[in-house]
């Protein structure tokens, strides 16, 4: 049972700016995620906190790493997605965009993205708003996907 289609294949590129680019993250990134993730760990938690309980405030290189291992073996069988935004020279990862599937009812897909604390507010910031939906709209074979922060899990009583 898969939420895309088996001969579908994703993107390994995608022009964001002339001097910015995504591409799917890789556990090889660690050293350019962490300090992003770090750097704005107390919005991202405010944003994914409550339906991902990360990142948590004591994450270590070693743990992120392994979530990024774990995002590119995702990404290999089609589970869900993490790209990461980059500078042309792939020097400093701005922030990433997640493509999940998700129960939630009416929709196929739960989208998000998010940038570190000192491009907030800035034209790289505004362009990939303007993309994320763009893109997943043109380059993505799903029908009803819900933009903006995923939703926390529901709690049965």
């Amino acid at each position: 049972m898969s939420w895309l289609p088996s001969a579908w294949q994703h993107p390994v590129r995608v022009e964001l700016t002339p001097q910015h680019h995504l591409r799917p993250i890789r556990a090889a990134d660690v050293d350019l995620d962490m300090p992003a993730v770090m750097g704005s760990q107390q919005r991202l938690w405010s944003i994914y906190g409550a339906a991902w309980g990360w990142p948590p405030p004591t994450m270590t290189r070693e743990q992120d790493e392994e979530d990024l291992q774990r995002h590119a073996d995702e990404i290999e069988a089609h589970e869900s997605f993490n790209y990461a935004v980059f500078d042309e020279a792939e020097s400093v990862l701005i922030g990433c965009v997640y493509v999940d599937p998700t129960e939630l009812p009416g929709f196929d897909a739960e989208i998000s993205w998010w940038v570190r604390e000192e491009y907030v507010g800035t034209a790289v910031a505004a362009a990939l708003d303007a993309l994320v939906p763009r893109w997943i709209t043109e380059d993505w074979p799903l029908e009803h996907p819900r933009l903006g922060p995923p939703s926390a899990p529901s709690v049965d009583g």
